[in-house]
């Protein structure tokens, strides 16, 4: 199936150029003391990686669970395992860094736990509902950002452990509602659905991090963030989230979504496509 993805990456990165600005600003942005080459170096890995990435959840939605687990292994899934015999829910505060489509199918059948993947709906509802199908086809539950409050306060209403994935790295609609760090040497907004949950419940957050072991092979490593939430600073949570992230893409940049329009946000706006920047009121 690479050979799908080394001429898929011909077409995307050299005729398509698919986001090529958006990435190489970013680059540029995060990593200005690097040479031009070697951000090149990095731009082109990236590529090379982001369609090893699309056959790959092409490839997921239609693979058995043997093949989920062969491929994408859980290096201490005892870490997660004590808290389920504590009955307790745990988040899982990932990024959209490796494959995150394995992650969704892992959830369902290598934890004890009742895995809750959460997202953004997609524009096309054919499209989603097939797409959900898929996904969920080993018990993971798919759950729109939109309804997560109802489902999270349901199971903890009837005492079910969920391990609540929530991939953190997205970039937030409202400045205002947002928690601002540096990151990657950036002032960047980040989503703190995360810690609300773990505040509003008590629940432990892990950080759910994935390595690239090679072509198509992944090991999974959990790292608590936080086991007693009510006891830590406020957005603490959150930080150390993206500051563990940060050192994860620093470690090895390739694997993260650099072709995002992740940092759309001022502390007070929107940066619009012609650079002007629209004042988001409070």
């Amino acid at each position: 199936m690479y050979i799908l993805a080394d001429i898929l990456y011909l077409v995307v990165y050299y005729l398509v150029r698919y986001r090529r600005k958006v990435t190489r600003a970013n680059l540029a942005a995060c990593f200005p003391d690097k040479a031009v080459g070697e951000r090149r170096r990095i731009e082109r890995r990236y590529y090379r990686y982001m369609c090893d990435l699309l056959v790959e959840a092409v490839v997921g939605l239609w693979a058995s669970p043997e093949f989920i687990k062969r491929h994408y292994r859980i290096r201490n899934r005892q870490v997660v395992d004590r808290y389920y015999e504590q009955s307790r829910t745990v988040v899982l505060a990932s990024a959209h860094y490796g494959n995150w489509e394995y992650m969704v199918a892992s959830l369902g059948m290598q934890l004890l736990h009742h895995g809750i993947g959460v997202g953004k709906p997609l524009d096309d509802k054919a499209v989603a509902s097939f797409i959900t199908r898929r996904r969920t086809r080993f018990g993971t539950q798919v759950v729109d950002q939109t309804d997560v409050r109802q489902h999270v306060a349901f199971f903890d209403r009837y005492h079910v452990p969920c391990a609540l994935m929530m991939l953190g790295d997205q970039s937030p609609a409202n400045p205002h509602r947002s928690y601002w760090t540096t990151f990657l040497g950036r002032d960047t907004a980040f989503l703190y659905g995360a810690e609300h949950f773990a505040r509003q419940y008590n629940y432990p957050v892990l950080y759910y991090s994935v390595e690239r072991v090679r072509r198509g092979y992944y090991e999974l490593t959990f790292t608590p963030l936080c086991d007693k939430p009510l006891e830590v600073p406020q957005y603490s949570i959150v930080e150390s989230y993206a500051r563990t992230l940060e050192q994860q893409i620093l470690r090895a940049p390739e694997y993260w979504l650099w072709s995002h329009r992740r940092w759309k946000l001022t502390r007070n706006g929107r940066i619009q496509k012609d650079g002007t920047i629209k004042i988001i009121p409070q």
